[in-house]
């Protein structure tokens, strides 16, 4: 797949995994298995599907093993690691996204598991947009205490995020064109949700587009719920 060069991606894996951690999980989070394959891997392996050679990706300062495991695990990609324990998701994102240049910006949480035929079939769907627009992947599959909902208009445009209820929910996958990146680094909110809430209420264009399953890996049940998911995909191939 050939990506419009002006694409740059990042992985944000800076969490701290709290609640794999109370579950009893000693790994970081991003060396969490899901089906045997650690999830910064899956995610990695994501990105190359759709096309990129390139990556960035925010570690925080516990996770430097993760670093030298990826190096060894992916010798022919080239990767910048940030590494950082920051306050928030969207702190993160300024991060990494300050690293990527000029132009639109793929940007992925390590915990967004999905299967990387349907990554890639979201980035193409994404770069066909305005650049002047940002898309987010969102998903009808809800396994998330604290979704956050998303309301479609015509054409997949994003009406309103946030609220009780919604069409779809955010999947942790976002392709932010270079103004809204720029608005992210001038902006002070808690969250990465905020941000992107406050996004569409000032009127950014923001679209839509779908990924039937994506599994937010936060908790044990989850892990579960991704790995079956993963089980189904070898089955039918």
């Amino acid at each position: 797949m050939t990506l419009q060069p002006e694409i740059r991606g990042g992985i944000i894996a800076a969490g701290d995994g709290r609640r794999l951690r109370e579950a009893g999980w000693t790994l970081p989070k991003p060396l969490v298995p899901v089906n045997g394959v650690p999830l910064i891997e899956a995610v990695i392996r994501n990105f190359i599907a759709a096309g990129f050679d390139t990556i960035a990706i925010i570690l925080n300062e516990q996770e430097l093993d993760c670093a030298e495991w990826v190096r060894r695990r992916f010798p022919d990609t080239a990767i910048e690691f940030i590494v950082k324990t920051t306050r928030s998701s969207l702190e993160s994102l300024r991060e990494v996204t300050a690293r990527l240049g000029a132009g639109r910006a793929l940007v992925s949480t390590v915990d967004a598991w999905c299967r990387p035929e349907d990554f890639a079939r979201f980035v193409s769907a994404a770069a066909s947009r305005p650049a002047t627009a940002s898309v987010l992947a969102v998903t009808p599959f809800v396994d998330d205490e604290k979704p956050l909902w998303v309301r479609l208009g015509a054409g997949g445009r994003v009406r309103e995020i946030g609220g009780t209820g919604g069409d779809v929910v955010t999947a942790g996958i976002y392709l932010l064109s270079e103004r809204a990146r720029g608005l992210a680094a001038t902006v002070d909110l808690p969250r990465l949700r905020d941000y992107l809430g406050w996004l569409v209420e000032r009127g950014e264009v923001v679209y839509g587009e779908v990924i039937e399953t994506v599994v937010d890996v936060d908790r044990p049940a989850d892990i579960t719920v991704a790995e079956e998911f993963a089980a189904r995909r070898s089955v039918t191939r």
